[in-house]
């Protein structure tokens, strides 16, 4: 599984950022909030220090003169008018002060504790304390209502922790905003190059592409010029390997031709009509060979293309196989309309040219081959040949597109390329052969379809 760029950049960023706001928080709370916490539990200590300086036992009972409390007549300090307190003996009797205060348990060893105490809906820091007086063990609570307690202390560290972390995550979303419109161009490029066809290799334009990308854009460059050179050098190829193929076949066919018309060659003249059949097939299956060359996309990666009348195509075919057709006692019949694409003029011509030669080649004498252009209900170009002869199997269509394979018992002695190259040079041009039965499932219809026309 391939990783993303983009998240390993959101990542390697999520981590110290989120650092960097538990480092702020734990600041903020040293610096606003432990203070106060600390110098609110001070403040505690002295009132409790203060008002346990006032307790006295009078008439058998401790009291606590509010006065007294107060700092009238003592010398003890004051305690604020917003500290609340309550004292109470050893049974938990309240003895003086604000019942809503409980005390924090103690145990045997501890002499104060703070706590958490409700008040007025609200929570305060409690000090609870354990005197020891002649007359027996007291417990003094205080709270300060007044001041920022633990309550609200926890609040606002809440609330800055929640605030940091909203922060993080904006900046996050906004890092990954940035970083999908930084990647933009690689975006485009990428774009760019799946838009392509196979058959384009023009080079990208560097200028047009960011200083981190003309490396990348300069190597891919350097790929489509050897590729468009490698191709080339193949068409070059098959170019000279069809002039040096058919230029000795075409002369000896010739020489052959001039041999049998000859008094002297009569005694082999048998022999010699093999030698022409021969010559005449090997002929046949080299110009498929090199057709299926031309056909391949890899070769016509650089093929410049024009603008091709399927209508004439189709005259100048059926115009070629006619006396072929008379000879078969076949009837070649033409139903076409005006369609365009396109395509190379030579690689049509051979695609309905092997289409016409299966026909011819399967249907028997007295049949009928009709071969059809246009455009179908949906307005995309076609070529069609449909013939009465035996047709193929349903079980065999897909197979007849393999390069020599030819059907059980089929008659003559070709090669097996002719739907293959057929099936290539549609293709190549984005179309599709289709093969069904003919009407009443006599004969075959083959049909070429392509993506568009002119």
């Amino acid at each position: 599984m391939t990783s993303s760029i983009s998240r390993r950049l959101v990542l390697w960023l999520a981590v110290p950022l989120t650092l960097l706001a538990l480092c702020g928080v734990l600041i903020h709370y040293f610096n606003s909030v432990a203070p106060g916490v600390i110098t609110g539990d001070r403040r505690l200590r002295d009132a409790a220090s203060a008002l346990s300086a006032r307790i006295q036992f009078k008439e058998g009972q401790f009291v606590l003169d509010r006065q007294v409390a107060k700092g009238v007549g003592s010398t003890a300090p004051p305690v604020d008018d917003t500290m609340l307190f309550a004292l109470r003996d050893s049974h938990g009797t309240l003895l003086a002060g604000d019942p809503r205060l409980q005390p924090a348990p103690l145990n045997s060893t501890a002499v104060q504790a703070f706590a958490l105490a409700p008040i007025n809906r609200g929570n305060v820091r409690t000090l609870t304390s354990r005197l020891v007086t002649p007359q027996g063990p007291l417990t003094l609570t205080v709270a300060d209502a007044a001041k920022i307690n633990e309550a609200a202390a926890r609040f606002g560290f809440m609330s800055t922790l929640l605030w940091d972390f909203v922060q993080l995550d904006v900046t996050l979303v906004l890092v990954w905003v940035g970083i999908q419109l930084g990647l933009k161009p690689v975006k485009k490029l990428r774009d760019e190059i799946a838009e392509r066809s196979p058959l384009d290799l023009r080079p990208i334009a560097e200028s047009t592409v960011p200083r981190e990308l003309a490396p990348l854009t300069a190597t891919l460059n350097r790929l489509f010029l050897m590729l468009r050179t490698s191709v080339q050098s193949q068409q070059q190829f098959i170019a000279n390997t069809a002039h040096q193929l058919r230029t000795p076949i075409t002369g000896m066919l010739a020489q052959l031709d001039l041999l049998a018309t000859d008094p002297a060659a009569l005694p082999i003249k048998h022999r010699l009509v093999n030698l022409q059949e021969g010559m005449r097939q090997l002929a046949h299956s080299s110009n498929q060979l090199l057709t299926l060359a031309r056909a391949d996309p890899a070769v016509n990666i650089t093929t410049k293309n024009q603008v091709v009348d399927i209508n004439h195509i189709v005259s100048e075919v059926v115009a070629k196989f006619f006396d072929r057709a008379l000879q078969c006692d076949i009837d070649l019949g033409v139903e076409s309309q005006s369609v365009s694409i396109l395509a190379d003029p030579s690689l049509i011509d051979d695609l309905l040219s092997n289409l016409v030669d299966n026909a011819l080649k399967y249907t028997p004498a007295g049949g009928r081959v009709t071969v059809s252009a246009g455009r179908d209900s949906q307005g995309k170009p076609f070529v069609q040949v449909e013939d009465t002869g035996t047709g193929i199997p349903e079980a065999e269509r897909q197979r007849v597109r393999q390069r020599f394979y030819r059907l059980p018992n089929s008659p003559g002695h070709g090669s097996g390329l002719g739907l293959s190259i057929v099936d290539e040079i549609a293709k190549l041009y984005g179309g599709q052969l289709c093969i069904d039965a003919g009407v009443n499932g006599a004969g075959t219809i083959m049909r070429v379809e392509f993506p568009g026309g002119m």
